[in-house]
């Protein structure tokens, strides 16, 4: 899949199943991740790959967090879950540094972008994703169990795996509804 096609064909990708990516796939999506824009050289992230073990630990955080947070029973039971709905969940996290010339929401824009760039390198080596956050990436007991510190952010968790299905194309969008020049 060359470059173009891949960006202007993106997709997320929520029905995922095994195999997830490994190996030499794994490298490249995690080199890709290392590429992202990065000011100052400043580095400002982290990465927490969660597999088989690893996604039944996120799990129980999600459902120790949907405790403490005093979520309905359903969702109770479902939080534990929620992880297993592929087989392997990246949680990207923007490692903040305080810089003069670096303010914290590029350090976050940066990790964002890793998150991307990880999603695009899994596509073009016939992987997919979905990003996700939400409730559980702001809550506490998250942070805690997987040891963000107060500055940081968990800017997503990013779910990837083999597809479960073809994913299909969105129509294009009309960009003169979202650019404009300044003249």
């Amino acid at each position: 899949m060359d470059a173009l096609e891949l960006l202007l064909h993106r997709r997320s990708q929520p029905r995922l199943k095994a195999p997830a990516p490994k190996g030499e796939v794994l490298e490249n999506i995690m080199q890709a991740a290392l590429r992202a824009p990065d000011h100052a050289a400043l580095t400002p992230w982290r990465f927490i790959i969660c597999e088989e073990s690893g996604l039944q630990k996120l799990g129980a955080l999600f459902e120790q967090s949907a405790i403490d947070n005093g979520k309905s029973e359903k969702e109770i039971e479902r939080a534990p879950q929620l992880p297993l709905r592929a087989p392997m969940v990246i949680v990207a996290i923007a490692k903040y540094t305080e810089n003069a010339k670096v303010p914290r929401i590029e350090q976050v824009a940066s990790a964002s972008c890793a998150v991307m760039a990880m999603q695009m390198a899994a596509i073009a080596q016939g992987f997919n994703g979905i990003w996700r956050s939400g409730a559980y990436a702001q809550c506490d007991v998250v942070r805690e169990g997987l040891r963000v510190g107060e500055e940081d952010e968990i800017v997503g968790f990013l779910y990837l795996g083999t597809p479960a299905f073809d994913t299909p194309i969105a129509p294009a969008r009309n960009s003169a509804d979202y650019f404009e020049r300044l003249i």
